[in-house]
């Protein structure tokens, strides 16, 4: 009881719980959007996914002054790779935060004279363009402990004891391919927290991805990929030592 009283004391806690709803929502009626005995629940799910959104839109925010404190905190890191990605990363996030900030201002009527469709794209191309370099810093990691996992000896024989107990994909090209997969599968499995914000970041692309009309899906897909998203956001913050850091 003490964790949950905790976790929901902080607003990044409320904001992903609602966040979990929200694209709940969106799933649930992607699904029942064919069935003509759910129209009333369908339309009770729309209206919660909209006040959801409004909610989540007030605890984001003072995030702006969060996300522009952080670019300062990773402009220091020695990793100049990290450093970089990072630092981007959290500036688009400062850029995506102060849209969503006047889309607020928008919808509660303080301010009226701006495009509120403009700002609505201008929000998604900073996120996505933070989703971006945060995948790139995933990439970067994962592939730093691949390297590291190739050059361990006891690592190295559990490879090739791998290898030869798949003697039917010995072929010129796959044994490579089959190597490289058991390295990548390895290295993700010996640190969860790289795992879980890669998948995390990957199913956040997909939403930017749509709105934007890069690669469309639908809105099962978007309510989906926002719904994981969402539960390995709450899993991390309420599990520290399973979020990716820096």
């Amino acid at each position: 009881m003490d964790a949950v009283i905790k976790f929901t004391s902080q607003s990044q806690g409320r904001d992903r719980i609602f966040r979990a709803s929200q694209y709940a929502c969106a799933l649930s009626i992607y699904l029942l959007r064919n069935n003509p005995e759910r129209k009333d629940l369908v339309k009770k799910l729309q209206s919660l996914e909209i006040n959801m959104s409004a909610g989540r839109k007030l605890f984001r925010l003072g995030n702006t002054v969060n996300s522009i404190d952080a670019a300062k905190r990773t402009m220091q890191l020695s990793d100049r790779v990290l450093c970089l990605c990072l630092t981007v990363a959290n500036i688009n996030r400062a850029l995506y935060f102060i849209c969503d900030n006047v889309l607020w201002a928008k919808s509660v009527g303080l301010i009226h004279s701006i495009d509120k469709e403009r700002w609505s794209l201008n929000a998604s191309r900073w996120y996505f363009l933070s989703i971006v370099m945060s995948l790139t810093r995933d990439v970067y990691v994962v592939s730093q402990l691949m390297v590291q996992r190739e050059r361990d000896k006891h690592f190295r024989q559990k490879m090739d004891q791998h290898l030869s107990q798949s003697p039917e994909i010995a072929e010129p090209v796959i044994p490579q391919l089959d190597a490289f997969l058991f390295l990548l599968l390895e290295s993700l499995k010996s640190h969860p927290a790289v795992a879980l914000d890669t998948l995390k970041n990957v199913c956040d692309l997909f939403i930017p991805l749509d709105r934007l009309g890069i690669y469309q899906t639908n809105a099962g897909v978007v309510g989906f990929c926002g719904l994981v998203s969402s539960l390995i956001g709450i899993i991390t913050l309420a599990q520290p030592k399973l979020k990716l850091k820096p």
